[in-house]
């Protein structure tokens, strides 16, 4: 068999730009989440505080979890910027900064101590998925086709 050559468009390259982009929002709120545990000392492994152990256990708790859904969501925010890229390298981009910008205000939102602040901004990243989801269907459909 012979070897395989992958074409892709040049635009890809803000793909992977975007992607990095991510990658260095990932790190600065696991600093984040660093300074707090010894600003509000919960030491490792500890993943969450206890109210009853810690009175600052709520404001931690919130920004361990705007970190930690952050993750969660990580996964699926690449594998639909890798494929949907592939057709609308463009589109996908600009979806992906989006993405990233909205999950920096929804981090910041919740390491307030209240979670509904993660939503004045960070709500409209589920937008940016949803532009993701379409662009990746339509590659998939496209292959199909093909």
């Amino acid at each position: 068999m012979a070897g395989m050559e992958l074409v892709l468009p040049k635009e890809y390259g803000y793909v992977a730009l975007v992607l990095v982009f991510y990658c260095f929002l990932n790190f600065w709120m696991a600093a984040q989440v660093g300074r707090a545990r010894k600003r509000f000392k919960v030491p490792y492994p500890t993943l969450y505080a206890l109210e009853s152990e810690n009175k600052e256990a709520k404001l931690f708790n919130c920004v361990q979890r705007g970190h930690q859904n952050s993750l969660e969501m990580m996964p699926i925010f690449f594998m639909l910027m890798i494929l949907g890229g592939l057709r609308h390298p463009c589109t996908c981009a600009v979806f992906g900064a989006l993405y990233t910008v909205t999950r920096f205000f929804y981090f910041k939102g919740y390491s307030t101590g209240d979670p509904q602040n993660r939503l004045t901004i960070g709500k409209y990243g589920f937008l940016a998925l949803l532009g993701l989801m379409v662009s990746t269907i339509s590659f998939g459909v496209s292959l199909l086709l093909s």
